[in-house]
């Protein structure tokens, strides 16, 4: 696939408290993944989210909540994981209008692929409040921009992080039009994301994997959701790629490899090919072994190149 990459160097000026898993860091690893792939188009976010992309999928007041947060110096505090510096609500916004962007590289034939490598990642963060590292939810941002401002009927969200993107299942089950799919480890944060959940309108697909699942158990599950998205034939596929269910990473118990992702992002790539007109935007989330992050998104964006 033509793939693009979108990053932004607001990214860099999120600056968390020491000791935090979502630093500086991580996106410096992937940028060296981004700088080892031969071939790949990069470039950089061209305008920040406006208001009125956020409000399709956030509260007025959950808006003016984190707007009124950012700090002048030093941190602030939304809950006990989720901190602001200065540079923090620009990386957020540009975060936002990177998928934008990606969207619309995809929709008018500029790429078929695009990945967005932007920090804070954002599928925690729900209608009313920030939470798990997250401020906006970016993938969601783009999901309503695509059904509301490109017209498209049907949109949907395959989250492979190891945590459970509740925020992008509030949105879910609030549009008809948006399906979502999770693979994630169960019980652990944030504690939802249980198969049951399939929302009202039946569009939410939940696979929870134990402690200790390697990829042997991990890809039948995956493999499972890309059938019943499949069945839908999206108009635009999306998938919030974290990365922290590799074995090394110190938030969470799976144990997939760095070629497991490679495998992900074959199976992602056909999917999108065969049900959603070769149009795929991947969205950086989580993944905080900076080693295995480095490696395991260049694994990734490779074999969305390759495919």
């Amino acid at each position: 696939m033509k793939t693009l990459a979108i990053t932004s160097p607001t990214g860099f000026e999120h600056i968390t408290p020491e000791g935090h898993p979502e630093r500086v860091a991580r996106l410096e690893a992937v940028t060296r993944a981004l700088d080892s792939l031969e071939g790949l188009e990069r470039r950089e976010v061209r305008q920040p989210a406006g208001r009125d992309a956020l409000l399709r999928v956030h509260h007025a007041a959950h808006i003016d909540t984190v707007f009124a947060a950012s700090p002048d110096e030093g941190h602030v505090s939304l809950d006990a994981d989720t901190w602001m510096s200065p540079g923090s609500l620009n990386a957020a916004l540009h975060a936002c209008g990177g998928v934008i962007e990606g969207v619309d590289a995809v929709l008018d034939g500029e790429a078929e692929a695009a990945f967005v490598a932007c920090r804070p990642p954002g599928h925690h963060a729900e209608p009313d409040r920030a939470m798990g590292f997250c401020l906006f939810n970016q993938i969601a941002v783009g999901a309503l921009h695509a059904l509301d401002e490109r017209g498209l009927s049907k949109v949907a969200i395959i989250d492979i992080d190891v945590h459970h993107g509740n925020g992008t299942q509030a949105a879910a089950e609030r549009e008809p039009r948006l399906i979502f799919g999770s693979i994630h480890q169960g019980w652990i944060y944030p504690g939802t994301g249980a198969e049951h959940e399939t929302g009202r309108h039946g569009n939410i697909i939940n696979r929870m994997m134990p402690a200790g699942a390697a990829g042997d158990v991990w890809h039948p599950a995956l493999s499972e959701i890309i059938a019943r998205v499949e069945s839908e034939k999206p108009d635009l596929l999306l998938v919030s790629a974290g990365f922290d269910a590799h074995k090394d990473d110190p938030l969470a118990g799976l144990n997939l490899e760095d070629a497991d992702f490679g495998k992900a992002a074959a199976a992602l790539a056909a999917l999108a090919k065969s049900s959603a007109h070769s149009r795929l935007v991947c969205v950086l989330e989580g993944g905080y072994d900076c080693p295995a992050l480095e490696r395991s998104v260049a694994t990734f964006i490779g074999a969305l190149q390759a495919a």
